[in-house]
């Protein structure tokens, strides 16, 4: 897969773009790193003010990321070592400390429901659907640190029908529960994030700094060590089953044995 994760700076908004088309913008692992890299150089720019993270085409924001590397992994440790790179990638989105905006046109599926949820706040057209069907497709699982962003933004109940059934969440939804700040058609959306953008711009920065990171520490010290777990689901005939089927394009739900 192509893909790449762009950069574009106008004064101090700077705007990062996710840039996979033909694949509904899934994250390549290039692009997962591009990602990083630009996020720690956001960082430490005390001149950026805002963030937005938005996916090209107006058709998809996120929709997943490129698994075709789950084919080669042959245990437990292959999962740990990629669920901690994935926190190492989504840790540089949390600590950005200005304001951060998604703007979801689509889908914004897996990693796309992680980015949005480390994010300040979410717009997003009527059509956004979010989510992560992990139980029904590859059957793998999340870390405690992509547990903790997702359901602390979407609520616990709302996360569970997200990964335990499976299902995607609307945007009027996700606007409903607070998870969104705005719903703004297509042809007007750029104007509504603008608006947001200059606000967000006008705060002072230490206080959305210290705010930011004070919030970042409530979600995430202390979170349990739940490396075995993840080893096991990993490790598992399921997760390989899973894999196999999904690349193979089955287009069907895995049989799942629990073992």
């Amino acid at each position: 897969m192509s893909g790449q994760t762009i950069l574009e700076r106008d004064g101090a908004i700077a705007r990062v773009r996710f840039d996979n088309v033909p694949a509904h913008n899934a994250l390549t692992h290039r692009m997962w790193v591009d990602l990083h890299d630009i996020c720690v150089t956001l960082a430490n720019d005390p001149t950026v003010r805002v963030v937005t993270f938005r996916g090209t085409g107006g058709r998809a924001f996120i929709s997943g990321t490129d698994i075709s590397g789950f084919a080669d992994f042959s245990g437990g440790q292959d999962g740990l070592d990629y669920e901690n790179e994935i926190d190492l990638f989504m840790g540089s989105i949390d600590r950005i400390p200005a304001t951060t905006i998604a703007i979801v046109e689509g889908w914004a599926v897996g990693g796309g429901i992680n980015i949005s949820s480390a994010c300040d706040f979410r717009v997003a057209t009527p059509n956004a659907k979010f989510g992560s069907p992990i139980g029904r497709t590859i059957g793998n699982c999340l870390s405690a640190s992509s547990v903790a962003r997702v359901g602390g933004a979407v609520g616990a109940q709302v996360a569970k029908r997200m990964v335990l059934l499976g299902e995607m969440i609307t945007a009027q939804e996700l606007l409903d529960n607070g998870f969104l700040y705005k719903i703004a058609e297509p042809e007007d959306l750029d104007a509504v994030v603008e608006t947001l953008v200059r606000r967000a711009a006008e705060n002072a920065p230490l206080t959305t700094r210290t705010t930011k990171e004070t919030i970042r520490r409530l979600t995430f010290d202390g979170l349990p060590d739940i490396q075995q777990l993840i080893s096991d689901v990993y490790g598992s005939n399921d997760f390989r089953r899973g894999v196999h089927d999904f690349l193979a394009k089955t287009k069907k739900t895995p049989i799942w044995t629990g073992d």
